[in-house]
């Protein structure tokens, strides 16, 4: 029989104060989202699944997939790539790499993200697909493989192209992943200045500078895109990823994102709706040599939600019982539906919280004439 039970946890590791729901916010940015790390849930959109021209944003994936390279052991940051005429001859913001040198990928690495060259980003491109086209082709598939729909690449820059487009929801997808899968690389995106033939040149990132916590991630600008910028910041354990594009000028941008991550970081918080471990809800077995099983959690269960989400929130265990032994600690027997409002049900796997045996060919005679006569009464 099909089993819905409603559960009202004691929220004990919920400390911060009741304050009333925060207004909308509002920005100018054409296109803006905020995005929890943790989850991917989105906490602010305006515009998110639009495709826009990114300008230097996109460099994040030039990034990732050079990362990727460097994870599987393909490529060292010893190793190091041709620099080519073109990447040489490419305008806008450089690294300032000289034609036919050979350059470590390293310092390849930090070109990209800590001076937004382009230069850097073709030579990685030809380094890692022998052409920048066939990179922005192979760096395309690849983020549809992880769910980025909305991203199609022609280059490695983000230079100005009619059919190089992301979405800001694909864009904060890219950060997520980025310091989910490579924390150690990703401190890089923190990093203020980077030296190079002589030539220092700082971080474009503003929030690197005026926000706490901050400590990525990439800025952009083009004619086309106008002023854009994919941040991250953590506080007290607590990672929210904010992108916003479509900004007039480098100081508006700066400002807009300042404001955004304040509003989101006093807005929003990291509730704890169970811990791992800690039962859920008991379910009745069949033919077992224990009449009940608790329900758990396999690993803590955690929401980023404001005040008036919190309050309407709803808890649902659903599952089939009785459950049939025997039963295997670990084993899901059903699941827990997470409800808030204007968000998708979250849904987590109920386990059992130990082992039941079967019972022997007496006791489940026994057993189940006591259960069709009595139920299964808590001992």
């Amino acid at each position: 029989m099909l089993r819905q039970v409603s559960i009202v946890f004691l929220l004990l590791l919920i400390v911060a104060p009741f304050s009333p729901a925060a207004a909308a916010f509002d920005t100018p940015a054409s296109h803006a989202i905020v995005m929890d790390h943790r989850t991917g849930r989105v906490l602010y959109g305006k515009n998110i699944d639009e495709p826009i021209p990114t300008a230097s944003m996109s460099k994040m994936v030039t990034v990732y997939m050079l990362l990727e390279e460097l994870k599987n052991g393909s490529v060292t940051e010893d190793d190091t790539f041709t620099v080519s005429e073109k990447a040489w001859k490419k305008g806008g913001s450089k690294m300032f790499v000289r034609v036919n040198d050979q350059v470590r990928i390293g310092d390849l690495l930090r070109g990209i993200i800590v001076q937004s060259g382009n230069d850097a980003s073709i030579v990685v491109a030809e380094g890692l697909s022998g052409t920048e086209e066939a990179f922005a082709a192979k760096a395309t598939a690849r983020m549809r493989e992880l769910g980025l729909t909305d991203t199609t690449l022609k280059n490695a820059t983000g230079w100005p192209d009619p059919d190089h487009r992301m979405s800001v929801h694909d864009l904060a997808r890219v950060a997520q992943l980025t310091i989910r899968h490579f924390p150690e690389h990703y401190e890089i995106y923190s990093e203020k200045s980077f030296t190079f033939s002589d030539i220092k040149q700082g971080n474009r990132n503003p929030v690197l500078y005026s926000f706490d916590g901050a400590d990525g991630l990439k800025t952009g600008h083009t004619e086309e895109a106008g002023y854009g910028l994919t941040a991250s910041a953590e506080r007290d354990g607590h990672r929210l990823i904010v992108v916003l594009t479509g900004l007039g000028s480098s100081r508006e941008r700066s400002v807009e994102a300042n404001k955004l991550m304040q509003w989101a970081f006093r807005t929003f918080e990291n509730y704890t709706i169970v811990r791992a471990g800690k039962a859920v809800d008991e379910a009745d077995v069949w033919l077992g040599q224990k009449v009940r099983v608790p329900l758990v959690v396999g690993e803590d269960v955690n929401i980023t939600m404001d005040e008036a989400a919190r309050k309407a929130m709803e808890v649902t265990a659903v599952y089939e019982a009785p459950v049939p032994a025997p039963i295997r600690q670990g084993e899901q027997v059903g699941e827990m539906i997470v409800r808030i409002p204007d968000a998708e049900p979250l849904r987590v796997p109920l386990l059992a919280g130990e082992d039941v045996d079967k019972l022997g060919t007496v006791g489940q005679i026994a057993a189940a004439i006591s259960y069709m006569v009595f139920g299964n009464e808590k001992e």
